[in-house]
């Protein structure tokens, strides 16, 4: 099976911590969905364990969003299979980090 090109956006602060330059580019083998995305992004830049997801559970951060083809994909299941768009890396996975306070 070859592998997906999947282009990925991360904020400022992440991108920094991995010193990273631009949108990432990475080969996900099998299913393109979040969690498979998530964990080859990781398995490249273990520096960003934890940052995005917690370790044990899995769950995303409660400050971090995710999005693909304008959807807010944050509350869905991590195992359902990305948009297409995504997977054939004509548009890209964006890891966002949401803003509070007032």
């Amino acid at each position: 099976m070859t592998a997906a090109t999947v282009n990925v956006v991360l904020p400022g602060h992440l991108r920094k911590l991995a010193r990273i330059v631009g949108q990432v580019e990475l080969a996900v083998a099998g299913p393109v969905t979040q969690r498979s995305v998530l964990d080859c992004l990781e398995d490249r830049y273990p520096v960003l364990r934890g940052t995005i997801r917690d370790q044990q559970t899995g769950k995303r951060r409660a400050f971090m969003r995710f999005f693909a083809c304008q959807e807010d994909l944050s509350h869905e299941d991590p195992d359902d299979l990305l948009p297409a768009a995504v997977a054939t890396g004509s548009e890209p996975y964006l890891v966002v980090a949401a803003m509070a306070g007032g």
